[in-house]
């Protein structure tokens, strides 16, 4: 048995957040199973749903039970009803990170793995060891820490997965919404690298000029009063089709929606009461803003909307391919997938109030790193 600090979060049906760190068993790896020492673990805005639901952290407090440190905050009891499946429930936190593999069980995949630097996507990655599939690592070429591998999962294998979408539903290009986030820089690299139209959506005019520097054509800019017409006439000159938002919450889905349309019918002749005959996509992937999205349905009959998720992605594609974007991602980890952090968390400081208040801000260019390990 391995023991290990983790952290825990749990939501009570009397509407209390209760995030915990406290000492945990995993056993001995059998078949494919490894067991990783965790040296960081990137705090993603999609891990914000399993640390703290839709509790009210304002409300935030850190308080200690009998040694055992415990964040708690209150959670609105109209949202209660929406998370049965969980109340009551201690559960593990972290969708992903890096580490090295120190145990494993007798198949080769998994002993392959011994001394290996790997990320790990687990679901549990907020703790000093975690257990895994071989399945589930991607093995990093020698030399690479475990802090340059720690995003190698969510943010790269997604931006992969918005031109792999683009190209098995034959859109020509991408547009991408917060896209001067981690996330969206890795998408910029790659649409450059491989050649895809990407028509970017920023919010402030520095945002705009990061990107640009990085070698970004098609950068627009939504805070600005032209954003409509420069979104109109960035879509004419890329073709795209396609949107990715991260957003989720207001209008924007919907103007660039009705953008798309209006670009399609630039110059075309004659009147279609339907609107032009090209799909035009748009899928939600994000949730930076969780009020409700407004349609304003003003883009002709040819267009969908829809949600898009990682998993059912990589099960889509199949495991050869998926295999492929991973050796793709260990590669170009240092290069097309790097990720930068602000500040490196121990285990304990990621449940300070004021460490708290700073990563669920989801800043765009804050992302917070915690090493399960530090100071442990």
């Amino acid at each position: 048995m391995q023991k290990t600090m983790q952290l825990r979060s749990k939501i009570t049906k009397e509407g209390g957040l209760e995030v915990s760190l406290g000492e945990g068993e995993l056993a001995d790896p059998e078949g494919d199973r490894v067991i990783i020492r965790m040296e960081a673990a990137p705090i993603n805005p999609s891990d914000m749903g399993p640390l703290f639901g839709p509790a009210d952290m304002a409300s935030a407090r850190l308080e200690n039970e009998s040694g055992r440190l415990v964040l708690k905050a209150d959670v609105p009891m109209e949202r209660i009803p929406l998370l049965k499946s969980r109340l009551d429930q201690e559960v593990p936190v972290g969708n992903e990170g890096a580490g090295v593999v120190i145990a494993a069980g007798p198949d080769a995949n998994a002993q392959a793995l011994m001394g290996k630097t790997v990320g790990v996507l687990t679901g549990k990655a907020y703790a000093q060891y975690t257990n895994a599939g071989a399945e589930n690592c991607i093995v990093m070429n020698e030399g690479t820490t475990p802090k340059q591998a720690a995003s190698c999962f969510v943010n790269p294998l997604t931006a992969l997965g918005m031109v792999e979408t683009m190209k098995l539903e034959g859109h020509k290009g991408l547009v991408h919404t917060a896209a001067a986030s981690n996330l969206g820089q890795m998408l910029n690299r790659i649409c450059i690298n491989d050649g895809v139209p990407l028509v970017s959506i920023v919010r402030k005019a520095e945002q705009e000029k990061l990107l640009r520097d990085q070698g970004a054509t098609h950068v627009v800019d939504s805070s600005k009063e032209t954003f409509l017409s420069d979104l109109e006439d960035a879509l004419v000159e890329t073709g795209s089709t396609l949107a990715f938002d991260a957003i989720g919450g207001g209008r924007l889905v919907s103007d660039i929606l009705s953008t798309m349309e209006r670009a399609l019918v630039r110059g075309a002749s004659g009147l279609n009461t339907y609107g032009s005959s090209t799909l035009k996509q748009a899928y939600f992937y994000g949730g930076l803003d969780q009020s409700p999205a407004t349609l304003n349905r003003n883009y002709g009959m040819m267009w969908a909307i829809g949600g898009w998720l990682l998993t059912p992605f990589l099960i889509r594609i199949g495991k050869e391919r998926a295999a492929e974007l991973r050796q793709r991602v260990a590669d170009e980890i240092n290069t097309t997938f790097a990720s930068s952090f602000v500040e490196e968390l121990s285990l304990e400081e990621a449940l300070q109030p004021e460490n708290v208040q700073k990563y669920v801000a989801k800043k765009t260019g804050e992302k917070y790193l915690i090493n399960p390990n530090k100071g442990l």
